[in-house]
Parts: C-alpha cells; structure tokens; sequence
C-alpha cells in the first residue's frame, strides 16, 4: 500500500522590495494557512527583514492589498538580507510567494540555485525571459502565439519617434518592460499624452514598452505542471483597464470562471497559454494573459511566472474552476519543485 507523503518544511519568502510588496505579503497570507492546513510546518521569511517572529506573522495573516501600490519613497531599498539562504537550509522547499523585481525576475532564483535550495515557480533563466516584456514578445512571435505590435522605448529614447499613430481609435499602451499589477502602466489615447506616460513608466524602470491596446475581452489561462488550467474573463464595470486597483479591490472587476465561451475558444486560448509557457521556458506553473479583438483574434500579453495568490487573484480561481482546492494547489506547487 502507498504511504502518504511525507509533510514537508517549507520556508516562505514574503515582502521584498518591489512595487508589489503589499501584493507579496496579501498571498503569503492566504499560503501560509494553507500550508498548515496540509499539514506542513511553515516558517516565513521576508526578504529584506528576515525570519518573521510570531507578532510580524500575525500582522502579515491579516494583510490586505490597497487601492494603490506602496509609494516609492515609502518601499525598503534592501533586496535580500545578508545570511537569508543560511537560515534556508534546513528546509524542504523555499515556497516564493514573491511578485516582481528580484523575487520574479530571477535574481532570487539564482541565489537559490548557487545554494542547492529546491523552490516553487519557474527557474531564473525562464523567470527573467517572461518579466522582460519585449523579450517574452519576442518569443511569442518567433514561436507562432500571436501578440500585439510594439516597441521597446530604451532609457536615452524619444517617444516622439515611435512607429504607431496614437489616436483615440488606436491608443497605445504604455508600461514598464519589467513590472507586473499594470503598476506605471498608462493607456494613451492622444499623443500629447504620451510623454507623460513615458515619465510614469520610467519611475519603475528605465526600458519602456509602447504596445498596441486591443479593445474587446480579457481572458486568462492557468498553467500548472505543463497543463491548463480553466479560462477566465475579467469583464470591467467602469474601467477601460484591468489597473492594481480592479486586481486586488474585490467587486470592481467580474471575474468569470469558467468563462462562458465556446469549447473551440477555450481550446484555443488553451493551447496558446500552455505554448507561451512553454516558449519562456516556463516551469511549475503560471499565468497567461489573453485580449481578444472585436474579430475573435486572440493576443497574448505576457506570462507571469509567479502570479498572485491573494484572495481576489485569479491563478487560484483557474485552479478552482478546474476542481483543485486552494490548500490542494499550494501542496501540488510544492511538490513540483521536489520534483
């Protein structure tokens, strides 16, 4: 007969020093009871604090992810603190529920590979392809998964030199090359605005990606151990965007899951997500973001290689609407990187 297996020693990294801190800290909050509840000891860690004592744990149980990212004046400057990966060792797996910078962009996932430390999500090779947007793009192009046109706009660029006329029937989408939770992102509608954008999406990195906007539905898949997950729809009540604020504050988006699409449709966005995951060499499991045009074209966005795992967010809705449990998920996360 098969033994159960064995519960595991995870040690969880939480906060880091990216835009999406708060959104880090809201997941952490919703693994860690999860893990528990599985029966696995969890220790937890921030990236740039250290071993969370049990009052700091307490504080991050209850976190909540506010209407607007932390301003930049007020986020730590420190991506990981000094003898982290010793105070690591011990466990099982490092369990990442980091978002963004170096926790996604595979600075952290290399440190952990130099130490021999088995960890959730995608490797560093893969995690820094799918967080640079104009190099993901580019790979989904080159892999035949259809994206909306672009450009990247390097540091000394000038906007006023980019290919696309922005008019209020073709606006441009314009965002930081490595940033996720639509954080800097601006949708440009007229070209005296363009500028403006360009210094918004600078405060968050010195590359900036100009994108065709393609108006119509949002959909997104999740992937998980190379297979989908179910399709959703995020439908807008009074926004043109799904902005930090419609992802994280319940209530202002309509997140449909499984969406009520055609079976042909959800096999399309199906095979689409998994061959984007696979095109950055994606591991584990993530998410795949999908417009759909007033055609019925399908353009693929972006991977993202951690996504969140907040309460509103939507990889653990995929997951839900597929018949795996939220506690069942993050065990079945863990047991991928121990392989």
């Amino acid at each position: 007969m098969d033994l159960p297996p064995k519960p595991m020693r995870v040690a969880l990294l939480l906060g880091g020093a990216s835009a999406e801190r708060d959104v880090s800290i809201a997941s952490a909050a919703e693994v860690i009871p999860a893990l528990r509840e599985r029966g696995h000891s969890v220790d937890v860690f921030d990236t740039v604090k250290g071993r969370l004592g049990s009052a700091d744990e307490e504080r991050v149980l209850t976190a909540t992810v506010g209407y607007a990212p932390p301003d930049l004046a007020l986020r730590p400057v420190v991506g990981m603190v000094p003898r982290l990966v010793e105070e690591l060792l011990g466990a099982d797996v490092v369990f990442l529920a980091l978002h963004g910078g170096a926790g996604e962009n595979g600075v952290i996932q290399a440190i952990l590979d130099s130490a021999g430390l088995r960890y959730t999500g995608s490797g560093h090779l893969a995690s820094a392809m799918a967080m640079d947007k104009d190099l993901s793009k580019r790979l989904f192009r080159a892999g035949g998964v259809p994206t909306p046109d672009w450009m990247l706009l390097e540091p000394d660029g000038d906007p006023d030199t980019i290919p696309f006329e922005i008019t209020p029937c073709s606006p441009m989408i314009v965002k930081p090359n490595a940033q996720g939770s639509t954080i800097g992102l601006t949708l440009v509608k007229k070209p005296q605005d363009l500028h403006d954008a360009v210094r918004t999406a600078r405060m968050h990195d010195a590359d900036v990606l100009i994108e065709r906007f393609v108006p119509g539905r949002e959909f997104v898949v999740g992937v998980l151990d190379g297979q989908p997950l179910a399709v959703g729809e995020i439908k807008l009540r009074d926004k043109e965007i799904f902005d930090y604020e419609a992802k994280y504050q319940a209530g202002v988006a309509l997140e449909i899951f499984p969406a009520d699409i055609p079976k042909q449709l959800t096999t399309e966005l199906q095979d689409l997500a998994v061959g984007a995951h696979e095109l950055v060499k994606a591991s584990s499991y993530s998410r795949v973001d999908f417009r759909q045009d007033e055609e019925g074209r399908l353009w693929c966005l972006e991977v993202n290689t951690l996504p969140g795992l907040t309460a509103t967010s939507l990889f653990p809705q995929s997951a839900q609407a597929s018949g795996i449990s939220f506690p069942e998920l993050c065990e079945r996360i863990c047991r991928s990187a121990l392989g």
